[in-house]
């Protein structure tokens, strides 16, 4: 069997990192990137987060056996118009948007049978951005959510499965429309709640005196970690219906907090204050030591990131096998 091939396309922090884990783990596999600005490929290539960049996108992935789209989520769509022809039979397709609903939609309705979409959302912790900020063990202990779609051959979830777990990863799997849900309320809704703080704030007439006053609260509380507005706004028109709900529940507590000023109860105050830092309190003890233990399962079990082939080749020797055998599975 030749050298496989993964192809990444889309070289910013995720798809960067993505590329500079895999080949910190020795892989049996030639790594090819591509990216709309030719700038950012040469730089991941120079980084060494991909052995060859690929100016042109079907050059890209006409060869691979792995392609992973890392780039931002209303961008996947006529990336998987543009290449579904040219895709090799049991390629495996997976993305790493925000949003799982729509991307599943496009993979079902562009994709041939012949190829195998498993969806992806690494949630990963850091501010920064772009193909300077990638780093090999970003996904080391983080969780990272695996969204099969119905077509995918269980070979090609579990290859998708090993990609995670040789990254550091912990995988967690559920349906899109749990991921969209759920991500909506942790991830998104606090971009609107910045959003609406800046807006209320910036558009009074205080603004001018007000912004002269240091407040690590307010910077903390309206700090965007994507400069790029377009990021923002695909994320709440494809995610839109359930953020709205997320919205909802959010002015009810308002509302209830506003009654509770009104009511004034100094100890009902500190009661609601104490319930809710020791709920976060323990929700971040919690992850720290997920994470911690995740992180050094990970290492443990693959001695470090080591030779990526040992995860990867039986899932896909198997996706190589006659149909007819497949189908009795």
């Amino acid at each position: 069997m030749s050298q496989p091939t993964i192809a990444i396309i889309g070289l910013g922090l995720i798809g960067g990192s993505i590329g500079l884990a895999l080949r910190k783990a020795e892989p049996s596999f030639e790594i090819v990137g591509h990216d709309k600005d030719i700038s950012v490929s040469k730089k991941a290539h120079k980084l060494g987060a991909i052995q060859r960049e690929e100016r042109n996108l079907i050059s890209a992935i006409e060869d691979a056996e792995l392609v992973i789209i890392a780039t931002p989520a209303m961008a996947i769509r006529e990336i998987l118009e543009v290449t579904a022809p040219y895709l090799k039979p049991d390629c495996v397709i997976t993305d790493t948007a925000t949003i799982k609903g729509e991307v599943l939609r496009w993979a079902d309705e562009l994709l041939p049978e012949t190829v195998h979409f498993v969806g992806g959302d690494p949630m990963v912790s850091k501010d920064e951005t772009g193909i300077d900020a990638a780093t090999p063990d970003l996904f080391i202990g983080c969780t990272y959510c695996v969204v099969p779609s119905t077509n995918a051959h269980p070979a090609a979830i579990e290859f998708v499965t090993s990609m995670v777990q040789t990254l550091g990863a912990e995988p967690f799997f559920l349906d899109a429309a749990e991921h969209d849900g759920q991500v909506a309320g942790i991830e998104h809704l606090p971009l609107m709640l910045a959003t609406a703080l800046l807006m209320t704030t910036t558009q009074t007439s205080a603004w001018r005196d007000m912004s002269r006053l240091p407040s690590r609260t307010f910077w903390r509380s309206t700090h965007l970690a994507s400069t790029d507005p377009t990021t923002y706004r695909d994320i709440l028109l494809a995610n839109k219906e359930n953020i709205s709900r997320w919205i909802d529940l959010y002015v009810d507590s308002l509302e209830d907090l506003q009654d509770k000023l009104v009511a004034a109860d100094a100890e009902m105050w500190e009661d609601l204050f104490t319930e809710l830092i020791d709920t976060r309190s323990r929700w971040l003890e919690g992850r720290v030591v997920e994470r911690e233990e995740v992180g050094r399962e990970a290492m443990q079990e693959m001695g470090g990131l080591r030779n990526i082939s040992r995860l990867f080749l039986p899932e896909f020797r198997r996706l190589r096998e006659r149909p007819e055998k497949r189908e009795r599975e």
